[in-house]
């Protein structure tokens, strides 16, 4: 399966939390257990450095991809992943765009789920 198409923003010094939710070819959700998940944002698909790095280990500000969904209590049967960068991770970023891939891995197989653009909307209030 082709991995799906969505573009987001982040707002520069400002929490970013969304939710996706994993999926089979019949709209029931997939059972994240024994998963891991991991999403680079890059200024291209073939630039060397990663502008902002996320995994499935959530950082100590929260920024990482909560397999419990965006609220981190939701049941891993329920196939959500919450899409979190925090405030004091966003502050740190000077992008204008970038594109990025989230994969899931499950054992030897590696799944890209999503991939697309990001636009960093710049902070005027610091």
């Amino acid at each position: 399966m082709a991995a799906g198409k969505y573009s987001f923003t982040v707002e520069q010094g400002a929490t970013t939390n969304f939710e996706i939710q994993y999926k089979d070819s019949g709209s029931n959700p997939i059972n994240l257990a024994g998963y891991s998940a991991k999403m680079q944002l890059r200024t291209a698909a073939d630039a060397s450095a990663a502008l902002l790095t996320l995994s499935s280990s959530l950082e100590p500000d929260g920024t990482g991809l909560n397999m419990s969904g965006s609220n981190g209590s939701t049941t891993l049967l329920s196939g959500s992943i919450g899409v979190v960068i925090s405030a004091i991770t966003s502050s740190l970023l000077s992008f204008d765009t970038a594109v990025y891939d989230l994969e899931l891995t499950s054992g030897s197989v590696v799944t890209r789920l999503l991939e697309g653009t990001v636009r960093l909307s710049k902070n005027v209030t610091r």
